[in-house]
This record gives C-alpha cells, sequence and structure tokens, in this order.
C-alpha cells in the first residue's frame, strides 16, 4: 500500500502556474497565440503578453468575439488559448465554443479561472459552478482540472499534445501541493492519492485537498478511506474507478460545482450501465447558487468540505 500524500502549502495558484507555462511555451511554438478578455491580471496572461506582444491578443470584456476570434486563427492550424473567468467563458461564449471550436475540432485550449466556489468573495456573478456540465457535454471537448502546481504545468502540457480543444478548470488562490515531477498526467487518467479498503472519496481540483483532509478525520473511527483524483474528467478514468468501488463497495463524489450534470453523473450512469453494486453519495451545490464569502466557510456551508464529506461518509457507512 502507497502512503498518502502529505499537503504541502502551495506558494502560486493554478491559474499562475499555467500562464508561466504558457509563456515558456510560447518560446517552443512561434505560431502560438494567446487571447484574453481584459483579464491580463487576473488570468496572469499579462506574462505571456509583455514576453510576446504581437502574439497576445486582448479584446476588451467581450468573450464572444475573444473565442470567436481565436477559432478563426485556429483554422490556420495555429495553437490557440483562450484565458479568462469560468463564468464567461463557458456560458456567455458556450455558442462559439460548441459551433465553432468544437463541431470543426480545433486546437483551441481554454484556460478558466475561477472553477466552482473558488471565486468567493466575488459572489455568484463570478463563481463558474455550472462549467463542468456544459463543457463536458460538448461533443470532441476534453476536461482537465489540476489541483496543484505540478499537476497544472503537466496538464497544460498535456492540454497542448492533445488534439482537438480542451477545457482546463484553474483556481485563483494557491492552496496545497501533492504532486512532484515523478508523477505523470494523461488523458483518461487518475491519482488514487490515497490507498483504503473501506470506502472510496473521488475528486478533482481544490476539492482533493478536502477529500484528504476528510480521510484522515474517518481513519480515527477506523475508516480506511481511498481517495481518487480525477484530473481528467472528461474523460474520466472508469478502470481505476471500478478496482476502487469493486473493493470498498462505497462511493462518494465531491465536487465544487452543481450536483446536476456534474462528474458524479457520469459516475453514477457508468455504476448503473456496469451493474456494479456500490453504495453512493455525492457532495456539491445541491441545486442551488453560492453566495460571497471566505472560501472555506463557503464549501463548508454547502456541503463539500473535509467536515462534510467525512459525516457524509460515516453516515453512509452506518458509522457516526
Amino acid at each position: 500500500m502507497t502512503a498518502a500524500r502529505v499537503l504541502e502549502k502551495a506558494q502560486k495558484a493554478t491559474c499562475q502556474i499555467c500562464s508561466e507555462r504558457m509563456t515558456e511555451y510560447g518560446g517552443i511554438d512561434k505560431e502560438f497565440a494567446v487571447f484574453d478578455s481584459d483579464l491580463a491580471y487576473a488570468t496572469y496572461s499579462y506574462l505571456f503578453g509583455d514576453k510576446y506582444p504581437d502574439r497576445y491578443f486582448n479584446s476588451g470584456i467581450a468573450e464572444i468575439g475573444t473565442m470567436a476570434q481565436a477559432a478563426g486563427m485556429a483554422c490556420s492550424g495555429r495553437r490557440v488559448i483562450v484565458c479568462g473567468y469560468g463564468v464567461f467563458l463557458t456560458m456567455r461564449a458556450v455558442e462559439v465554443v460548441r459551433t465553432f471550436i468544437c463541431y470543426q475540432n480545433l486546437n483551441v485550449k481554454i484556460m478558466s479561472t475561477h472553477g466552482g466556489l473558488t471565486a468567493a468573495v466575488d459572489g455568484v456573478t463570478h463563481q463558474a459552478t455550472e462549467d463542468i456540465a456544459f463543457m463536458s457535454t460538448l461533443p470532441n471537448m476534453k476536461v482537465f482540472v489540476p489541483a496543484d502546481e505540478q499537476a497544472a504545468r503537466m496538464l497544460f502540457d498535456l492540454s497542448i499534445a492533445t488534439p482537438g480543444p480542451v477545457f482546463t478548470r484553474v483556481s485563483r488562490h494557491p492552496l496545497w501541493n501533492i504532486y512532484t515531477e515523478k508523477d505523470r498526467f494523461v488523458c483518461g487518467g487518475s491519482h488514487v492519492v490515497r490507498e483504503g479498503c473501506d470506502i472510496t472519496i473521488v475528486s478533482y481540483g481544490d476539492i482533493v485537498f478536502q477529500a484528504l483532509q476528510a480521510a484522515e478525520e474517518l481513519e480515527k473511527l477506523g475508516i480506511h478511506a481511498e481517495v481518487i483524483d480525477m484530473y481528467s474528467v472528461k474523460p474520466f478514468d472508469s478502470a481505476t474507478l471500478a478496482r476502487s468501488i469493486e473493493k470498498t463497495k462505497a462511493l462518494i463524489v465531491a465536487e465544487n460545482h452543481q450536483k446536476r450534470n456534474g462528474l458524479a453523473y457520469e459516475i453514477a450512469a457508468f455504476c448503473m450501465r456496469s451493474r456494479i453494486q456500490v453504495k453512493f453519495e455525492h457532495a456539491g451545490l445541491d441545486d442551488r447558487f453560492g453566495e460571497s464569502g471566505n472560501y472555506f466557510k463557503i464549501i463548508d456551508k454547502y456541503g463539500f468540505s473535509a467536515r462534510c464529506i467525512a459525516e457524509a461518509a460515516a453516515t453512509l457507512l452506518g458509522r457516526k
């Protein structure tokens, strides 16, 4: 059995790491271009713009036009990336993403910040709590969600190497690190970041850390939780999931997203199709909006903090 990952304080947010790697990639691919909608300092895309101003396009607060311009440039065979707030990229511009990017299967990569309630104090207007549902529904779109700095670097590289459109959801503030340079990330992959035999906790992005902390609390009750970082949300790693829940017979999916049409819906459908008998619970936004406030207090209020995940797991197993 492998040791559980140790949480170490991160120095940089995943959005900053992706923009730094994006700037490095600009020196490798001289055709690579970046588009933003007047959010250069929020997304850190200014790093690329300062170094390669002739390949950086700030289209103003006009996400529909920004996405359409990116699609037009990608038609020439160039790789491009669009940076911005998830709530605007995945809803305001979703028609362009669908019809002009996904339908054409273009090499447009979307770096989407402020995923879920990580926008916290910015409130509902900036909290992208439906983004995974929108993007994972679109044909040809791949969806990645890095949890930490190393994952952000590796998943940026993977998005560039993956043909067609890729949506990468990143966070606004630094949280923790669990990965090292030895870890590898693949499309359709996942990482078992803590092994256990009593219950499986599946998560992605910022809530992976809450799942790990929940597992520590459950250990005090004699419950050994297995935690899976499903960093590739679409396609997801059904093989690793199946092996885990065949062992534990109990599953919680915890996500910083609406419950409806999130990763848990896909996983539940997979379990039913595969006739896997499993006790199931889902932690996420229950058909409601969030609110403005402290990130840790908000995720606790809405049911997917470490405390909430641990309580749900204990209840599912009948052990409080």
